[in-house]
């Protein structure tokens, strides 16, 4: 068994221990005669706080001694158009995922962006390493299970913070789940059935975090609470993404997903 693998199995495992435990450790509610406390209580619609904030410190713990440094690394050391290559690589590899998604939602306009994209950018964008799909009209935009859910009318249902995976909420994880299914990359096994997935959630988690060290750095610098503000975050841009980009502040930082490009925030397209 390869450490990828091992990664793997633990990631599912801690992921899955990692839910019962929210789904049975619950903070206490309020006194009901206490109207503000049981609002505050209602709206922050997060019952299993205190072991998503331990889980939250444990996370923090693994970025500050791994993540992060790693990160800074590759930020440092690989120059700017090959972590751009990378991005654009890893982006292109999602395309089976967004247009299934794009399909059950019925936005079928967006599903012919999506096609196009992964055309040009596999052919003329060599393998997806270029992007010339987004100058030639076809602008990327992300879709997932969790927003199809959401989009079907699915409720979020209570925030939980998971190891490893981090904000979510049980509509998201099922669409975790379920996305890998839609994933043509789940079924390729190159030295063990999870090496491949493994691998790209790796590379995709290391450039992210070079992506955002910046922006994570002044979020947990101006926070009074950091872990209120990133489930804050979380939410928001959450919602953003399922109205593709129509309700709320488009220049919100990405929690789940922060801010690919380098520079500009990345291209919508619109929703017919």
């Amino acid at each position: 068994m390869t450490l990828l693998t091992r990664m793997a199995n633990l990631g599912v495992k801690a992921a899955a221990f990692g839910l019962i435990l929210v789904l049975a450790a619950c903070a206490t509610r309020p006194d009901p005669a206490n109207k503000v406390a049981v609002q505050a209580y209602e709206e922050t619609n997060d019952p299993a706080e205190p072991l998503n904030r331990y889980f939250f410190e444990l996370n923090r713990f693994f970025d500050i001694i791994l993540i992060k440094p790693v990160a800074t690394w590759y930020q440092g050391v690989v120059p700017g158009f090959a972590r751009n290559g990378v991005r654009h690589f890893l982006d292109n590899l999602d395309s089976p995922v967004i247009l299934a998604n794009d399909s059950l939602q019925g936005e079928w306009d967006r599903a012919g962006v999506t096609v196009s994209r992964f055309g040009i950018n596999t052919t003329v964008g060599v393998l997806g390493l270029f992007d010339p799909a987004t100058g030639w009209g076809y602008p990327q935009h992300r879709e997932d299970f969790g927003q199809t859910l959401a989009v079907w009318g699915s409720g979020e249902g209570p925030y939980i913070f998971l190891p490893i995976l981090g904000p979510s909420n049980p509509r998201d994880l099922t669409g975790f789940v379920v996305d890998d299914f839609f994933d043509p990359l789940t079924y390729i096994y190159w030295n063990g059935p999870y090496t491949v997935p493994v691998t790209r959630f790796v590379v995709n988690g290391i450039d992210v975090r070079s992506r955002n060290l910046d922006t994570l750095d002044q979020i947990e610098r101006t926070s009074v609470d950091y872990y209120a503000t990133v489930r804050s975050l979380y939410r928001q841009t959450r919602a953003n993404e399922i109205s593709n980009g129509k309700s709320t502040n488009e220049n919100l930082p990405d929690i789940d997903n922060l801010n690919f490009d380098t520079n500009e925030p990345q291209a919508v397209a619109p929703k017919k």
